[in-house]
């Protein structure tokens, strides 16, 4: 498995590295740690020196500030390939800085290096005390092309039993999800909760024959619970073959405001979803939902792509 791990030095990227000890990864990995220096790429030094006379001073002390700006983001990448490297004894762990604006920086790695899974801390918290997601990680989660993990800091140590919640919507993305989790080691007593959130009105609003109103549709519940639970069911053997325990929730109401309150309520370490919704209403349905719960969510948030399952 490869991983790409983006690092600040921040307070929150620290508690991402620790994160990883409960996102059920693998003993044996390849991680790549990458710092980004905010800065204009500096040329590079032959030709200040094929043209001393034409570089102003100003121009020099640019470049050299650039330059040293890099040094920096190695030296905090290479902080974190020994955090990473003493939290996983048997990972190869490289580390790399480069000048860049700092999420296309990670994206454009991620693309050169073509990981499995694309690891961000999230934003701190607001004046409030409500997390919310930074401006870096917003991107990398809206333009990465490989699975996204927000982490944020948890509160329980890598040897308890891990507490996870999916979101389903019967999706491919929505499958490889749960066969992402599946291929992973978790410690034993983990459980899982499959979850699946009707919006009824956003469908009414999106059915191209009129006229349904949402009370002709929600008098269908009992046969749309049943359909859901149907569409459930052939995802819970992978899960309970890798040791999880597996229970269902189907709620009615705004997956972006609900799922982030399931994995509340079910105490998550982490909130599983996939990139990408079903059919000619995934712009609508899980593909915004993957954005607004990676924002909104307490707990560390994946989003899945591809139809990909991770290399182990």
């Amino acid at each position: 498995m490869k991983i790409l791990i983006a690092y600040d030095g921040s307070q929150c990227a620290d508690a991402a590295l620790h994160d990883l000890q409960r996102a059920g990864l693998p003993q044996h990995a390849e991680a790549l740690i990458v710092a980004i220096a905010d800065v204009v790429p500096p040329p590079a030094q032959p030709l200040a020196e094929t043209y001393p006379t034409q570089v102003p001073p100003a121009v020099r002390r640019a470049w050299q500030e650039a330059a040293t700006a890099v040094e920096e983001a190695h030296t905090l990448a290479q902080r974190a390939c020994a955090q990473v490297q003493t939290l996983f004894p048997h990972w190869q762990v490289q580390a790399e800085a480069s000048a860049d604006s700092p999420a296309w920086g990670v994206i454009k790695q991620a693309d050169a290096w073509h990981p499995d899974l694309l690891v961000v801390g999230s934003h701190g918290r607001s004046a409030l005390g409500r997390l919310v997601l930074g401006s870096v990680s917003q991107t990398v989660v809206r333009e990465a092309h490989c699975a996204v993990r927000v982490a944020r800091a948890g509160r329980q140590s890598s040897e308890t039993p891990a507490q996870l919640v999916i979101g389903v919507d019967g999706s491919p993305d929505a499958r490889a999800a749960v066969d992402t989790m599946a291929a992973r080691r978790w410690p034993a007593g983990s459980t899982v909760t499959l979850g699946a959130v009707l919006d009824a009105r956003l469908l009414v609003s999106l059915m191209p024959t009129p006229p349904f109103d949402e009370a002709w549709t929600r008098a269908g519940d009992a046969a749309t619970t049943e359909r859901v639970q149907a569409l459930l069911q052939p995802l819970l053997p992978p899960l309970q073959a890798a040791g999880l325990t597996v229970t269902t929730l189907i709620r009615d109401g705004d997956p972006k405001h609900l799922l982030p309150e399931i994995a509340a309520q079910c105490e998550a370490d982490c909130l599983v979803v996939g990139a990408r919704g079903l059919s000619r209403i995934e712009r609508f349905l899980l593909g915004s939902v993957s954005t607004a719960v990676a924002a909104r969510a307490h707990c560390s948030v994946e989003i899945i792509r591809g139809g990909k399952v991770e290399n182990p």
